[in-house]
């Protein structure tokens, strides 16, 4: 659920983009999606070379693309079911389980034969509501927990947040779960006082034998672009965070950034992150698509970006 500070603004950047974009992408989307062609000239490349792929069993999908399928037509049960043809096997959730039980959309999933793998949990209030994410989360049959955004301009308040992850990934860890953190790009870009940013508190203070990351290629691109560190070479700097941080790296937001904009993209369109030099230097345990705003319909943005998976070679 990648939203809030950094989000909300690229959110309300990219709607005379995709107003521009609309028109062209819908006529083409499908096509796109059924096909795997609407690469950049990079990315293209990318597809041609290479032994490696993306295992299929490791794509996901992030729900918060899909949000407003979700909250209007078709509807959570339909949406699902889509994705699960497209090929998704596996799901990260976002946004409640629209009325139903942990164990009612356990059965759900099962039925269409995707898994909820993962899921954007904020940190809890109480000792009984961290039991209770723990509990759904085991009943559901997930690998990972994540915290999806914090924010703040205080050393001492991502200090206290580093100390609470710590408490529930051991929580996590007990019940057989990976408990994660998921960045932004203010992660990079704040400035803490004495040359300190977030990213540097929390890596230093979150336990590395508890806690894992989960990287948003996107906001992390991003943060590199924003601070300055990263202008020169964008995923050099993001594979510098990945391979500095002491804790593991196990899942990615597969997220694209337009080169113009620096909005958002529909994976192997517009954008110009070079997902195959990353994958290369570091697999992870789970691949998620994502885009906060769609191109064209969420529907058609999940088929692009699983095929574009799919085609990946690195």
């Amino acid at each position: 659920m990648c939203y809030g500070h950094d989000g909300m603004a690229a959110l309300r950047r990219s709607v005379d983009r995709r107003s521009l974009l609309r028109g062209t992408l819908a006529a083409v989307g499908v096509g796109l999606a059924s096909s795997g062609l609407g690469a950049t000239a990079a990315s293209a490349t990318a597809h041609r070379t290479g032994r490696h792929h993306v295992p299929p069993g490791l794509i996901s999908i992030q729900l918060w693309t899909v949000r407003d399928a979700l909250w209007g037509a078709p509807g959570y049960d339909a949406t699902l079911t889509h994705l699960a043809r497209i090929g998704y096997p596996r799901v990260e959730l976002a946004l409640g389980y629209f009325g139903r039980t942990a164990a009612q959309l356990r059965q759900f999933l099962d039925g269409i034969g995707i898994r909820a793998s993962s899921s954007h949990d904020g940190i809890s209030g109480t000792a009984a509501e961290l039991e209770q994410k723990v509990q759904n989360a085991v009943t559901l049959g997930q690998q990972f927990m994540v915290v999806p955004y914090l924010y703040s301009e205080s050393t001492d308040d991502w200090k206290r947040w580093a100390e609470q992850m710590n408490v529930e990934a051991a929580a996590a860890r007990a019940a057989g779960l990976r408990y994660g953190y998921h960045n932004h790009a203010h992660e990079f870009t704040i400035d803490l006082g004495g040359g300190k940013r977030p990213w540097d508190v929390l890596t230093a203070e979150l336990d590395p034998t508890l806690v894992h990351l989960e990287v948003d290629l996107y906001w992390a691109v991003t943060g590199g672009i924003n601070s300055g560190d990263g202008v020169a070479d964008p995923e050099g700097f993001t594979l510098d965070v990945i391979r500095s941080a002491p804790q593991r790296v196990l899942q990615y937001h597969v997220k694209d950034r337009d080169e113009i904009t620096g909005d958002m993209a529909d994976l192997g369109t517009t954008g110009t992150v070079d997902f195959a030099r990353i994958f290369r230097e570091h697999s992870v345990l789970e691949y998620i698509v994502e885009n906060d705003t769609p191109d064209v319909t969420p529907q058609q943005t999940a088929e692009i970006g699983y095929r574009y998976l799919r085609k990946l070679r690195f």
